[in-house]
């Protein structure tokens, strides 16, 4: 049997497809005509769900998209067979009761077309940018101070990317902390621009925007950020909570994009590793510390690394914030750092 990839088709559909790609251990196809529907397909809510590259299973009824999340799962590890994988205890993936306006982080491209910036997403497998001014799964607070922002870099005229001849706004990025209201905002740039109007109009109209930041990214690659990230307005970093406790959030540093979520995440984390004051316990690609400190009490020691400086740094102030003095952090990859610590 030859496995077969048809984005948009769903388990049990009669199809029509195309063959687009051959490789060594499967094929690729696209979508041409659905002969027989599955009873799960719906209707995505998003009038652009076609278009846009963000989402991929909305045609799935929502408890469907949980399956087939734990079916990605046992996939991944069977393809990867890590050791022991075959006693994992696979549970049901926990959806929400709502799953709308849920990222609190929004990541989008800017474009100009006709002296209009406007931001959004790529079109899957292209560089088309697609439009988003009222996302379904974008938390409402960011995808309007989105939408501001790209009116304000079309009013002051500021340079955007073309990738063709023109160097200037790459992407912007806007995250919220649901615990606090505080807005942090990255604008990712190829060029040195002056944006000091800019900020001033933006909080202005938006007192809860707390830090305004720059990246500086040159490289001609799909990578997002560069190096170089540089506060310009505002203080380094904005609160959040999860559990009961708070932490900070440098801009460059990773935390769930799902807060809400998230909540559940790490109370299932706590519930399931059983963990003693006799274990050492290791989280790696930590980010902010987050869900390490939800068992900072309960070990003898933690230890967290990530590839992202800032991060590490944040780890460690939040660590002294709580009066945690069992944590370390160091910022490298995995390879190189977790089997010096067992040395």
């Amino acid at each position: 049997k030859t496995l077969v990839f048809v984005p948009g088709a769903l388990k049990g559909e009669d199809i029509y497809c195309q063959i687009t790609s051959i490789k060594r251990n499967f094929v690729e196809a696209k979508l041409l005509k659905v002969n027989k529907k599955s009873k799960f397909r719906v209707v995505p809510a998003c009038t652009i769900y076609n278009e846009c590259g963000g989402c991929q299973i909305m045609h799935l009824h929502y408890d469907k998209q949980l399956e087939f999340k734990t079916d990605l799962l046992h996939q991944a590890l069977k393809k990867f067979a890590p050791a022991g994988y075959e006693n994992y205890e696979i549970r049901p993936t926990i959806g929400m009761q709502e799953p709308k306006y849920y990222r609190a982080k929004l990541q989008f491209q800017t474009r100009k077309f006709k002296n209009q910036v406007k931001a959004g997403l790529y079109a899957q497998n292209s560089h088309y940018l697609v439009e988003l001014k009222d996302c379904l799964v974008q938390d409402k607070e960011t995808q309007v101070i989105a939408n501001r922002l790209a009116e304000l870099l079309t009013y002051h005229q500021i340079p955007i990317t073309d990738e063709r001849k023109t160097l200037g706004v790459r992407t912007i990025m806007v995250r919220r902390a649901r615990k606090t209201g505080q807005v942090q905002i990255i604008i990712v740039t190829n060029r040195q621009l002056n944006l000091t109007q800019l900020v001033k109009d933006l909080v202005k109209d938006f007192p809860e925007v707390v830090t305004v930041a720059v990246n500086t990214n040159t490289a001609k690659t799909s990578e997002i950020y560069g190096e170089k990230t540089e506060i310009i307005w505002g203080q380094e970093s904005i609160q959040e909570g999860v559990l009961d406790y708070e932490f900070s959030l440098s801009p460059r540093a990773f935390y769930q994009l799902n807060p809400e979520q998230t909540e559940i995440l790490y109370s299932e984390a706590v519930k399931a590793l059983d963990v003693s004051k006799e274990d050492h316990l290791i989280d790696a690609y930590c980010g902010v510390g987050t869900i390490g400190f939800a068992f900072a009490n309960k070990v003898k020691s933690l230890r967290g690394m990530d590839i992202i400086p800032e991060a590490i740094e944040d780890a460690k102030r939040n660590a002294k914030k709580m009066g945690f003095d069992n944590t370390h952090y160091e910022a490298g990859t995995a390879e190189e750092i977790i089997p010096r610590w067992y040395q």
